[in-house]
C-alpha cells in the first residue's frame, strides 16, 4: 500500500529523523511491475531502502522511498563441494550469514554481523575480516525502474571493487535488487589470518576451529569494539580504508613506523582509516549531539538527537582533518542524501 509522509527514523541505523513524500514497502516483486505500469517508479525518484545501515537522511525525502523486504531462501544447486543458495533481497544479511554457518557452508563466516540487507551487500560489495562478497557471489536478479524490465548480472556484470561495484557507478538508483544468489563451500578453507581473530579462538580455547567457531569469534570482536546500533545509532565503518602510492605509503612509514598496511593492486597500498583518524585526535571525540566512538574511531556515532547535517559536517571536518595532516583523502563508504 502506498503511503505518504511516512516517518524513516527506524529505518536507518543512524535514527536519523527524515520523512518519505512518498512510501511503499515491497513485499513481492510483481508489486514493482504494477507500480512500473501506473508510471509512479518513472515520476517520483524512487529511492531503494534496504536495512537502512549505510545512509545518512540530511532532510526529508521528497520522492518515493521503496522499502525492500523481501523474504526467501532457497537452494538452486548443489554438488560434493558447493551449495548455491538464492535469498531474497529483504533477508537480513547477518541471519544469512547464520544460515550458512548452520549447514556448516563456509565463504561468508568472515562477515557476520554486518548490519543491513543482503540486496545491499552486491552494491556495497561490504566486506571484513579479509573477506568480501565478491568472493562468494554467483548471481543477483534486479528490476529495472527504468525500463520496468528484470535483468540477471552475474560477477562480472556487477564490476566488484573495493567496498564499490556497478550499482554504485553507472547503475546507481536504476535497480531494485530482487535476490542474490551465493555460493557456499561445503569444504570450506577458512580465513583466521585477519585481524584478531587468530587471537580470539585461541582465548575462546579453540584449536581446530569450523566455520561456526570463525563466526563467533567474528562476532565477539565486532561486539567488542563497534556499537549496536539499536543503542547508539551508526552505519558501522563511515570511511573506506584508503588506497595510495606506495611512494606516499613509505614516507608515511618513515614518520609513523607503526602504520599499518594491507595488500592492495597494483603499486598501491591499503592503509586503515581508523588509525589515521586515531592519530588525528578524533577517537572518543563528541562535538554536539554526534562523534567518532571511543572504541572504534571509523564509527561515526548518534548520541541521540543528531541531525544529518551534523553527521555529514563531522565526516567533512574529520576527512579534511586527515588530509591536512596526513595528505590522504578519506572517501565514504556511507551515502549521504540531500
Amino acid at each position: 500500500m502506498l503511503e505518504k509522509a511516512v516517518s524513516l527514523r527506524s529505518m536507518n541505523t543512524f535514527g536519523l529523523e527524515a520523512k518519505a513524500a512518498l512510501y511503499f514497502r515491497i513485499h513481492q516483486k510483481e508489486e514493482l511491475s504494477s507500480l512500473w505500469k501506473t508510471n509512479l517508479l518513472q515520476l517520483a525518484s524512487p529511492l531503494v531502502l534496504g536495512g537502512g545501515s549505510n545512509i545518512v537522511f540530511k532532510n526529508d525525502y521528497h520522492g518515493l522511498v521503496l522499502h525492500n523486504c523481501l523474504p526467501g531462501r532457497e537452494v538452486v544447486s548443489e554438488d560434493p563441494q558447493s551449495v548455491r543458495v538464492r535469498f531474497g533481497a529483504g533477508e537480513s544479511w547477518h541471519d544469512c550469514v547464520m544460515f550458512a554457518v548452520s549447514h556448516g557452508w563456509g565463504g561468508v563466516e568472515n562477515l557476520s554481523l554486518i548490519p543491513g540487507t543482503i540486496g545491499a551487500a552486491p552494491i556495497q560489495n561490504i566486506g571484513a575480516y579479509g573477506a568480501e562478497l565478491k568472493d562468494v557471489f554467483d548471481s543477483l536478479e534486479a528490476f529495472d525502474l527504468e525500463s520496468g524490465e528484470v535483468r540477471i548480472f552475474d560477477k562480472d556484470a556487477c564490476a566488484f571493487g573495493y567496498r564499490d561495484s556497478y550499482f554504485k557507478r553507472e547503475g546507481k538508483g536504476r535497480y531494485c535488487i530482487l535476490s542474490v544468489v551465493l555460493k557456499l563451500s561445503k569444504q570450506p578453507v577458512l580465513n583466521i589470518s585477519y585481524g584478531d581473530i587468530q587471537a580470539t579462538l585461541s582465548e575462546m580455547g579453540i584449536k581446530h576451529p569450523g566455520v561456526k567457531d570463525v563466526s563467533a569469534a567474528v562476532i565477539q570482536i565486532r561486539q567488542s569494539k563497534l556499537p549496536d546500533p539499536k543503542e547508539l545509532g551508526n552505519c558501522g565503518s563511515f570511511f573506506k580504508n584508503p588506497m595510495i602510492p606506495r611512494a606516499q605509503y613509505e614516507a608515511l612509514k618513515a614518520s609513523y613506523p607503526d602504520l599499518k598496511s594491507f595488500p592492495a593492486e597494483g603499486d598501491r597500498v591499503k592503509i586503515p582509516a581508523a588509525w589515521l583518524i586515531e592519530q588525528d585526535g578524533w577517537k572518543g571525540k563528541r562535538i554536539g549531539n554526534t562523534g567518532s566512538h571511543a572504541r572504534q574511531a571509523l564509527v561515526l556515532v548518534n548520541y541521540g538527537g543528531a541531525t544529518g547535517e551534523e553527521v555529514a559536517n563531522l565526516a567533512d571536518r574529520i576527512a579534511g582533518s586527515v588530509m591536512m595532516r596526513f595528505g590522504v583523502a578519506l572517501e565514504r563508504e556511507v551515502n549521504i542524501l540531500g
